[in-house]
């Protein structure tokens, strides 16, 4: 499938896990979007961005096993992690609590957030090899009487790891505390059912896995906690909620024609003007996988990293950190590298094989992420075997 990408043929791309790669078809109907919206700009966004947003959110929402009215788009989940954690009361003494396999700018965000409320921020930390039977309980038993909200990666950034989200959720609401669930790598590369699944607050990238355009994604919460959430931009949604539909104000009339009608759309829908066609593009995303059998694209993407990992960890004599199970389309391969010299290694994979793909590291152990997406053949596979054999052992 490395025809339909636009991806540079001169690259072993493996790396999707980071931004994402937007097939040909998908791109064209980005580029469509924003022509028409470039043709009469007030017309799209003044009287109609509501109505296709609103149509591309159901199309999202069926997709994510969540109603329309749950979720809005945002251009990507750190922004929802931070809209969550700006907007969820704590005091002076109260708790947020993560684990140690966080992505980095989310902890900043956590952090920042707990200094300013004068609450404290507490990471447990899960070992490694990774028991997934013992995650959430380890989880609820860190739980304390303080705690009052937990962070959570549902596919770890770092070291690629699917949690088991619906265990850690029912676990923590039964404690009375509220799940926050950072999903920037989980739309299109695991199955989702936001429903099923009871998080307070999910949010998820459209354009990694799923392969929408850049800077699509969303934002989940449950009902209760729409009045809560608050926009990183104040804007004319919060006009609209003191005023009567089509009320007057600041010299602007209809506000549903681009706020949208609740609470959550008129606050988080309109940030001031920005380009909305990533998000109106999601559905073409979702229908060009559909249209490919996707879950059998997923599957043999799965079995390739799998057999990639124990084909390198055997070579390696380096255990894999966790079974077959906690693992989709990324898979960490743990290198005999030195941590300091992690950055040196991800160079020479670019500057000498062009292959690009992230070195990470944990706990002082160092892991090569490989990405295997629908694009992926065997010979991009091979050619990173054979760069990491000549700089590692040679």
């Amino acid at each position: 499938m490395k025809d339909d990408y636009l991806l540079d043929p001169a690259t072993v791309f493996l790396n999707h896990g980071s931004f994402g790669a937007c097939p040909r078809d998908v791109f064209d109907a980005f580029q469509r979007r924003q022509r028409e919206m470039e043709a009469n700009p007030v017309l799209f966004l003044g009287r109609r961005s509501a109505e296709l947003l609103r149509a591309s959110r159901e199309a999202l929402a069926a997709y994510v096993g969540a109603r329309a009215d749950d979720l809005v788009y945002v251009p990507n989940a750190t922004t929802g992690v931070n809209i969550a954690l700006n907007s969820w009361p704590l005091e002076p003494g109260d708790e947020v609590l993560t684990t140690d396999l966080e992505y980095g700018a989310c902890v900043a965000a956590a952090r920042r957030r707990c200094e300013a409320a004068g609450a404290t921020l507490r990471a447990v930390r899960i070992p490694l090899p990774f028991d997934l039977a013992r995650f959430a309980a380890a989880m609820q038993g860190a739980i304390g009487p303080r705690t009052r909200l937990i962070l959570v990666s549902h596919i770890t950034s770092v070291t690629a790891l699917v949690l088991p989200m619906r265990e850690l959720v029912a676990g923590a609401r039964a404690r009375g505390v509220a799940t926050l669930i950072d999903g920037a790598h989980a739309p299109g590369q695991v199955p989702l059912d936001l429903d099923a699944l009871g998080a307070d607050i999910y949010t998820g990238n459209c354009h990694k896995w799923l392969s929408a355009p850049k800077a699509s994604a969303f934002l989940h919460a449950r009902p209760e906690h729409h009045a809560r959430l608050h926009a990183p931009v104040t804007s004319w949604g919060y006009v609209a909620e003191a005023m009567a539909p089509g009320g007057v104000s600041g010299g602007h009339t209809g506000f549903d024609a681009y706020l949208g009608r609740t609470t959550l759309e008129r606050r988080m829908q309109w940030q001031g003007t920005r380009d909305i066609a990533a998000a109106l593009t999601v559905p073409d995303a979702i229908a060009w996988q559909a249209a490919r059998d996707w879950p059998a694209q997923q599957a043999r993407c799965h079995a390739m990293a799998l057999t990639l990992m124990h084909r390198q960890c055997a070579r390696w004599e380096l255990p894999p950190i966790a079974p077959d199970e906690s693992f989709a389309q990324m898979v960490p391969i743990p290198v005999p590298v030195a941590a300091e010299r992690a950055a040196g290694l991800r160079e020479r994979l670019y500057d000498d094989h062009r292959i690009e793909v992230p070195v990470t590291v944990h706990e002082g152990r160092v892991f090569v992420r490989v990405s295997v997406q629908a694009y992926t053949e065997e010979a991009d596979l091979a050619a990173l075997e054979r760069a990491l054999e000549r700089i590692l052992a040679g």
